[in-house]
């Protein structure tokens, strides 16, 4: 039985999987389609897969869009285990699973590991570490024949270069060098170089530049312009072993100035461009160069090959990283322009109000009228406040900071919240009540911070109810002497959080209160509270308001004057 796998790997149902068999699916944006894809540049009936002649088969219906199948526009296509398809924004992996395949996964589950108190164990007759394969090159560096030696060194080479290829704990520059020296010095070049289309100026550029260890280092390459010119423009490797007299590059001064007798010069090819040439030379003649009379050589065919499997190697590490450094960079700018986009909306609507405020104030000083004054001088002041806030949510989620922490108590740190929020919530009609734990030890934290945490969430609370018959809320101290855990709970009787927001809330620029919300206050506190080593949960249902509940550790002094203090774990 045909069976295949769908997986969303990008997109809005990232990590949803759908199966195919042998019944035909439609897939697109419509509920009558067995696929659905949850993204507004779909299609309502976008595409449509059927299995025929032991194939899955991919049309597309017309769709607005378009389908593609590995980045290429299709009609019609028939899929291959590990295809990719574009859908709008939504990008799948197409996986088939054949009937061997599930019948060997199937006799997975008779495998049965003995347990260790067996009687008779089996025989161990031999054993090798986990660096066999380092030790099985080096013995193939001593086995007499010459050939064996050179295509283990040559394995050896490439097995070196491909494990510095996959470290992510160094720079391409790094890699390029690593790269670079391994090649050099396996070849026997006296020196290299890697030469780099800028992608900007398109121009070639040396980017990487070694010399063999023992060889005098001239500070000077003369890279032949004739010997790269000749590679990009054939788009294949080249070997000379004598460069100054190779009829292909005659014409070549660059050669006979630079006095170069051998050189190697291989393009650089990755999946999608030519990135640029590697370039190796020797101007020292080898041993049996001297003594055959100029016979010998240094660089051979195989050598050849083994510097083209380089250069695939190095092109395709210089590909991947310029894409990670452009998805990171498309992901900053789009970062950025939400920031602008969301905090120009929020001052914008602040400034409106100050200008607000001011009009009254102006036409007060005019009627020489004091309740027009006050009236505006009061809208100035809450969007002066508003204005405070925003900035110090800003400087707070902006920069990693250790807590400066004191000796304090929660119980009065929460009071200050409460006295501070009591006009506030008084004008908006709100009830508003603080409920003190006489239990709650002083502990070591940062007053200032905590402050911030818990007045950003009762802020939330107090919007939350405002003009609702009866709105209440209740913050309230405690202490958890099973975690040993100071708590503050803040709670209201609002309309609550939808329950597809919940997970979102913390979110940077995630606001359920619309205009008047930045998105920014819980993400703070949640950050702060982290900063001291806990969290923020949150339970809420619709209807039935919100109940928030910051914990933390609770720390001791447990150092004598002038030591220096540290959260724990």
């Amino acid at each position: 039985m045909a069976k295949a796998t769908l997986l969303v790997i990008q997109g809005a149902d990232q990590g949803a999987r759908f199966e195919l068999d042998e019944h035909p699916v439609g897939v697109g944006r419509g509920a009558r389609n067995e696929i659905r894809i949850l993204d507004t540049e779909v299609s309502r009936r976008h595409a449509r897969i059927h299995y025929e002649d032991g194939v899955f088969i991919l049309t597309d219906c017309n769709s607005s869009n378009g389908t593609y199948v590995n980045g290429v526009r299709i009609q019609q296509r028939k899929l291959r285990s590990g295809d990719q398809i574009q859908m709008g924004r939504t990008a799948l992996l197409f996986s088939t699973v054949s009937d061997e395949e599930e019948s060997r996964l199937g006799a997975l589950k008779n495998v049965e590991i003995a347990p260790a108190e067996e009687p008779a164990p089996p025989a161990i007759v031999g054993a090798v570490s986990h660096d066999a394969q380092q030790q099985l090159l080096e013995q193939s560096l001593a086995v007499g024949a010459p050939e064996v030696a050179e295509f283990a060194a040559y394995l050896h080479a490439l097995y070196r270069i491909s494990e510095a290829a996959v470290s992510h704990s160094v720079s391409i520059d790094q890699f390029l060098r690593t790269i670079l020296d391994i090649t050099i010095d396996v070849v026997e070049a006296d020196r290299g170089c890697m030469l780099i289309f800028d992608p900007q100026t398109e121009e070639l550029v040396p980017q990487v530049y070694r010399v063999r260890s023992g060889v005098d280092d001239q500070g000077r390459m003369p890279v032949s312009r004739t010997i790269v010119d000749y590679v990009l423009s054939h788009g294949q490797g080249v070997r000379t072993s004598d460069a100054r007299s190779d009829q292909r590059f005659k014409s070549g001064r660059s050669i006979l100035q630079a006095g170069i007798r051998e050189a190697i010069c291989v393009p650089m090819r990755g999946r999608y461009e030519q990135i640029g040439v590697i370039y190796l030379d020797t101007t020292t003649p080898s041993a049996s160069t001297l003594i055959n009379g100029g016979a010998g050589e240094k660089f051979s065919e195989n050598k050849l090959r083994l510097v083209l499997a380089v250069a695939r190697q190095a092109a395709l590490a210089i590909e991947d990283y310029r894409f990670q450094q452009a998805l990171v960079k498309a992901e900053r700018f789009s970062a950025m322009g939400q920031t602008i986009a969301t905090l120009s909306h929020h001052i914008k609507n602040i400034l409106q109000g100050v200008r607000g405020g001011s009009y009254l104030i102006d036409m007060g000083l005019k009627q020489h009228n004091e309740d027009l004054i006050a009236k505006g001088w009061s809208i100035v002041e809450k969007n002066q406040e508003k204005i405070y806030h925003l900035v110090m949510d800003m400087l707070t989620f902006s920069k990693e900071r250790e807590p400066d922490l004191q000796e304090a108590s929660v119980n009065d740190t929460v009071q200050d919240v409460f006295e501070l929020m009591q006009p506030r919530a008084e004008e908006c009609g709100v009830k508003l009540e603080c409920r003190l734990s006489a239990d709650v030890p002083s502990s070591l934290f940062d007053p200032e911070a905590i402050h911030r945490a818990v007045l950003n969430i009762v802020i939330n609370a107090v919007e939350a109810v405002e003009g609702r018959d009866g709105g209440c809320v209740v913050i309230q101290t405690g202490y958890s002497p099973n975690t040993d855990e100071l708590l503050v709970e803040v709670r209201d009787n609002g309309p609550g959080i939808p329950r597809e927001q919940l997970t979102r809330i913390f979110n940077v620029f995630e606001s359920t209160k619309g205009a008047r919300g930045t998105g920014l206050g819980l993400a703070v506190s949640r950050k702060i509270i982290r900063e001291h080593g806990g969290d923020i949960t949150v339970e809420s249902e619709p209807g039935r308001g919100a109940r928030f509940l910051l914990a933390w550790p609770r720390l001791e002094p447990e150092h004598g004057p002038g030591e220096h203090t540290t959260l724990a774990g």
